[in-house]
């Protein structure tokens, strides 16, 4: 006689009502995961900022505005923001069981650098045009480098790619051939 749910055996397989349905919903619940995570550690550190959820480009963003000591979280050229990014994402592979991509900003640090990056990319593809000789940028974080291609590609005549290993791995451009 089979067993009954109450005797051990597994009930049958039904989704429950938090399981994803798509990818936009496991990225939301990513975000989920990822918010409670940071507002535990804003608790403990006894930060003060808002946590706030977005789903953009095929990834989940949290974002932490609106504390004064936030700025201590983003480190120097944001490498305290990289390390929280990493540990927020092993929280989410913890509790979800999937890799996250899931993008960290505080205090609206990754905005300006983007903005800085976009700047830099074009100039510097300005630059190669005009001069016709390739210039080798210092090295970058992926985050980075992956802004600083997106602005070169908009630039008719020059292309970019990437040299050298991580930590040091620099984008390099260069004029179309």
């Amino acid at each position: 006689m089979p067993k009954t749910a109450e005797e051990g055996s597994a009930p049958p397989a039904t989704p429950k009502a938090d399981t994803p349905t798509s990818g936009e919903d496991q990225l939301i619940r990513e975000g989920d995961i990822a918010g409670d995570y940071l507002e535990r550690l804003l608790d403990i550190l006894d930060f003060d900022g808002d946590i706030d959820l977005d789903v953009e480009a095929g990834r989940a963003i949290v974002s932490i505005d609106g504390g004064e000591d936030l700025e201590k979280l983003v480190g120097d050229r944001g490498n305290v923001l990289e390390s929280l990014q990493e540990l927020t994402r092993l929280a989410v592979q913890q509790s979800s069981g999937n890799r996250s991509r899931l993008m960290l900003d505080i205090a609206g640090w990754r905005q300006r650098r983007r903005d800085e990056l976009t700047e830099i990319g074009k100039r510097t593809a300005v630059d190669v045009l005009e001069t016709g000789e390739p210039v080798r940028l210092r090295p970058m974080t992926p985050f980075e480098r992956k802004v600083v291609h997106d602005a070169v590609a908009g630039v008719k005549g020059v292309f970019s790619e990437s040299e050298g290993e991580e930590p040091r791995r620099q984008v390099v451009v260069s004029r179309t051939k």
